[in-house]
């Protein structure tokens, strides 16, 4: 309710809670079925994985086109799906300068650092850091990029989970559990393959939720052309924002330097990613799969991005966040889906499976990942006589275990509150520039010690975590950070009692109406 300045009461209309269908839910049901065939198949076709290098890099056998997917499936998580195009309502199309950051990193990663980790033969990317510097500098990277990556992945296991719960209801548990104990099956089982080979059918799974999003909103928008011209008016169309002010969120320049430099410490030297490209043929497969991933990431940004402006064009008068129909940002896109989908059972389920094949494509590759570098970083040098098949056994063991790790780290975040996932980026973006920096001295500083990179990782270290602490402490202003206009003009009876306000004219409550209905 709503109280005038005579003391009336009027009442406010608030949405019902929508909800999904039971042909949603097998929708769903269906995407994760067939990521655990695709599991299973990988694990069980021609004997197996014989070795950990099977298991790790699929015996270093895989093409560039799969293994490009794979690349671009990971990035997207699902906190990017749900979020990406609620960025893009809030600030704007300047959102796809990403693309242009991620260009140059392709370029740098291809010319710089794959020719070396490739011709070198690693799994891991610390053994890097051992032959250049020495053993201490290689285990205090792995470390602190195992325990990190367990704590992102828990976040990225947990926040869709409670995006769509406060949307639609969805139960977080058995959304965490399910999609956390299948990621942690077909990745224990079936190993990298399996891995990129349901990163492949995630993506495409991916890009149908957003193509149906862009498609049914444009259509009752009323075409392309009206949609742009109403983000344009809206000024969602704001390319050229050259603002020098860091405090700003997005303008060309954090896309161009500091959105380079994140994909470079993602791509350049990030484990998941590092250890996917080497596992191609050949060095100029391993480089095509990098291409083929530019093609993917630019794909699904743009998709995200078109989603946004989209949503802007529904609700440029009645902003579902400043109504109070939804309570954050990461919670545009479902609200949507819901909304003009409601007359469309099964098509949500194909928004929601759309979302957990993120999580799927993040949480399998991080698994993999930190099981190999453990492998290779503390077993493989304490226990040099090993046989390839009980290594084999090691690495699925510590699948399972960080699988579990991972649902774990979830189940505390939901204890904790939604605060933990800012903090669990903040966490990935401390750690990964030092990284980035060490791997840089060493390749390009001949004349550096294992003295200065400790130096430098500590220095590092000391100044992105008094940066990240500042930021939380004190955040720019909404209007600093560029947050763009939006409006609840003709939201159903709060448009009537602001106008009241600013007016003085306060009538007798209205009578309670229905929400202005998009046209189906």
């Amino acid at each position: 309710m709503d109280v005038t300045l005579d003391g009336s009461i009027l009442p406010v209309w608030v949405p019902e809670q929508l909800t999904f269908s039971l042909w949603d839910y097998g929708v769903f049901g269906l995407m994760l079925l067939i990521s655990t065939g695709i599991g299973l198949f990988h694990g069980l076709a021609k004997g197996g994985q014989k070795t950990s290098e099977d298991f790790f890099t699929g015996g270093r056998r895989m093409s560039a086109l799969p293994v490009g997917l794979s690349l671009s499936a990971s990035f997207m998580s699902a906190i990017q799906v749900l979020g990406v195009p609620a960025e893009a309502y809030r600030y704007g199309a300047k959102f796809l300068w990403m693309c242009l950051g991620q260009l140059l990193n392709t370029l740098l990663t291809a010319q710089l650092f794959l020719p070396v980790f490739y011709r070198l033969g690693l799994t891991s990317t610390y053994e890097y850091l051992e032959r250049r510097f020495s053993r201490g500098v290689r285990l205090c990277g792995t470390l602190q990029y195992v325990v990190a990556t367990m704590l992102y992945t828990g976040i990225v296991i947990y926040a869709p989970a409670l995006i769509l719960n406060q949307v639609t209801g969805l139960d977080i548990w058995a959304s965490l559990l399910s999609t956390g104990a299948i990621c942690t099956f077909y990745t224990t089982i079936g190993g990298m393959k399996a891995v990129i080979w349901t990163d492949v059918f995630q993506v495409f799974v991916m890009l149908s939720g957003f193509i149906a999003v862009i498609i049914r909103g444009v259509l009752l928008v009323g075409g392309p052309a009206r949609v742009l011209g109403i983000a344009t008016n809206g000024s969602r169309v704001n390319f050229g924002d050259f603002n020098p002010d860091p405090r700003s969120r997005y303008t060309v320049w954090t896309f161009l330097l500091g959105g380079t430099l994140v994909w470079l410490s993602m791509y350049g030297v990030n484990q998941a990613q590092v250890q996917r490209y080497v596992a191609c043929r050949t060095e100029r497969e391993a480089r095509m799969a990098l291409l083929v991933n530019q093609v993917g990431l630019f794909s699904i940004v743009s998709s995200a991005v078109a989603c946004g402006l989209v949503m802007f064009a529904l609700y440029k008068d009645c902003d579902p966040l400043l109504a109070g129909y939804i309570s954050a940002p990461d919670q545009y896109m479902p609200y949507l889906v819901l909304d003009i989908f409601e007359t469309y059972p099964g098509v949500p389920g194909l928004f929601l499976a759309c979302a957990y094949s993120g999580t799927l494509s993040t949480a399998s590759t991080s698994i993999n990942a930190m099981a190999a570098v453990t492998v290779e970083d503390l077993i493989k040098p304490r226990l040099p006589t090993q046989s390839p098949q009980r290594l084999t056994l090691i690495s699925k063991g510590l699948s399972l275990i960080y699988g579990t790790s991972c649902i774990t780290v979830a189940a505390l975040a939901s204890l904790l509150g939604g605060g933990v996932l800012q903090g669990s980026f903040t966490v990935m973006g401390v750690i990964s520039g030092p990284l980035l920096g060490a791997f840089v001295l060493g390749m390009f500083l001949p004349m550096c010690s294992t003295a200065g990179v400790l130096g430098g990782l500590g220095a590092g270290f000391a100044l992105s975590f008094w940066v990240a602490v500042g930021g939380t402490l004190y955040p720019p202003s909404a209007a600093t950070m560029g947050v763009l206009p939006s409006s609840v003009a003709h939201c159903p009876l709060r448009n009537h009692t602001a106008a009241g306000n600013r007016t003085g004219l306060l009538g007798p409550p209205p009578t309670p109406a229905e929400p202005p209905a998009l046209p189906r």
